[in-house]
């Protein structure tokens, strides 16, 4: 039985930041799988090239360069436009956590964790609008988090980079829908990756995270991708402006 036409996203180029590992890796991982041509980011080539080769289809490539820098970014998205072809689709994943209580935070990690979780989704963002506004159509989905709506003690620079990208995300709808294109988020609960494995193994905040959570269980990177699927494909070209959590419940109950 053939998939509906609706999800088809086959032949489409997408454009995932921070994937050469964790949470980026997978979507581009499903992105690959659905047919589309993958464009890994990071900052280090041979950790990209390394991630590259081991994903599927053929039509995986590499850009290096730092989605906190603004002339970076420009060249970085040119680069991929004219060397792969035009972005249909950008995820935008980079970002990073640093936890520690709100009265200890340095000036410096506060500018860092902005930069890499909410700047970066504006410069790579705006960037690939420019040219999706002006072909009339295109989807990004930024990467928000279950803390763009809740929060718990020593992450709340996080939770605030996090929240303001999902008011980022409905901003970028209300500029950019009119022009075609479709900006959303895909908010994920705690979930299994190589960065989050001592709280995994801590068997205290591990057994939490199993109370609060209906599903029971912490989330695997692979349950992100059928969210981002159906973000990126025709089947939500009237979905806008929304985030979509894939928190096993987490922020529906208390």
């Amino acid at each position: 039985m053939a998939a509906h036409p609706l999800f088809d996203i086959g032949g489409r180029t997408a454009l995932v930041t921070g994937s050469s590992r964790g949470i980026g890796l997978a979507l581009a991982r499903g992105l690959a799988e659905a047919g589309c041509t993958v464009v890994l980011n990071g900052r280090d080539e041979d950790t990209l090239a390394e991630a590259a080769a081991g994903l599927p289809g053929g039509r995986v490539h590499t850009a290096a360069f730092d989605v906190t820098d603004g002339a970076s970014v420009a060249a970085g998205i040119a680069d991929v436009e004219e060397r792969v072809g035009p972005l249909d689709i950008l995820v935008n994943n980079a970002g990073m956590q640093l936890r520690a209580p709100l009265l200890e935070f340095t000036d410096t990690d506060w500018h860092r964790i902005l930069d890499t979780n909410l700047t970066s989704a504006f410069l790579v963002g705006r960037e690939a609008a420019r040219r999706m506004t002006g072909r009339g159509h295109g989807k990004i989905v930024n990467i928000c988090s279950l803390q763009s709506e809740v929060v718990r003690p020593g992450i709340a620079p996080y939770a605030a980079t996090k929240g303001a990208l999902k008011m980022l995300t409905k901003g970028m709808c209300a500029d950019w829908g009119p022009h075609g294109v479709q900006v959303n988020g895909l908010g994920p609960g705690y979930i299994e990756t190589e960065l989050t494995r001592p709280l995994v193994e801590d068997g205290e905040f591990s057994a939490w995270v199993r109370r609060r959570t209906p599903a029971g269980r912490w989330g695997r990177t692979g349950d992100l991708v059928g969210g981002l699927l159906f973000l990126a494909s025709p089947a939500a070209d009237f979905v806008s402006g929304q985030v979509l959590y894939v928190d096993g419940g987490m922020t529906s109950v208390l």
